[in-house]
Order: C-alpha cells, then sequence, then structure tokens
C-alpha cells in the first residue's frame, strides 16, 4: 500500500511542479524563479506535516503519500542544482549565488515557521 501512496503522491507532485513551471517560465527567464518556487513549497508543505500533521493526525499514509511523494515529486532538487551548474557555465557567478542563497535559507527558514518556535 505504501507503494501506491508514493506513486499517487508522487504523480500529482510532479504535475504541481510542471504547472508551476509552465506558469513561471513564461515571465522569468534569467533567474529559475519556478524551482525556487517549487522547492520553497515543498520544504513549507513538509514542514507542516512534520510539525502539525504527525501531532494532529496518526495516520500511516502521510509519510508516504504526503512526505515521499507528493514532496518528492513537487520539489526539484536536480534540476535545483543543474540551473545552478547552467548559471556557472554562463558565468553568472552573483546569481548562482543568490539562487544557493535564497532557496536554501528560507527552505529552512520554513521548518523554523512552523517548529514550536512560534
Amino acid at each position: 500500500m505504501n507503494y501506491l501512496l508514493v506513486f499517487i503522491g508522487g504523480g500529482i507532485g510532479s504535475v504541481m511542479r510542471f504547472g508551476v513551471g509552465k506558469l513561471f517560465s513564461r515571465y522569468f527567464n534569467q533567474f529559475p524563479l519556478s524551482t525556487l518556487i517549487s522547492n520553497l513549497a515543498a520544504c513549507f508543505i513538509f514542514a507542516l506535516a512534520i510539525y502539525y500533521g504527525a501531532k494532529e493526525v496518526k495516520n500511516e499514509w502521510l509519510g508516504p503519500f504526503l512526505l515521499v511523494g507528493l514532496c518528492g515529486g513537487f520539489s526539484t532538487f536536480s534540476t535545483f542544482s543543474f540551473e545552478n551548474f547552467q548559471l556557472y557555465q554562463q558565468g553568472s557567478y552573483t546569481l548562482l549565488i543568490a539562487n544557493v542563497f535564497i532557496s536554501v535559507i528560507p527552505g529552512i527558514l520554513c521548518f523554523y515557521l512552523v517548529s514550536d518556535k512560534l
């Protein structure tokens, strides 16, 4: 059953990622904004599920479906890495550094914001 949950969640997450890519790639072609949005949204969903879902809902489907499937299909670390490599190859070092920092630090911040620190 867990494999099916991962499969369904991954499919939904992948379609979400595709939609975000289509939506934002029209307007931003210099900076990989769609990847940034997908990764941060997946971090936020993951954090909410970890901190609130695990406390409030005791369902065994939460991890396989939401965390592994949906967030795994929606987040795009491989795309993030490739786009950073492209920025490096183009000599866009400022954009490369900016993309790494504004992707990683806010991603960690998503977990902090929904943790017990609030």
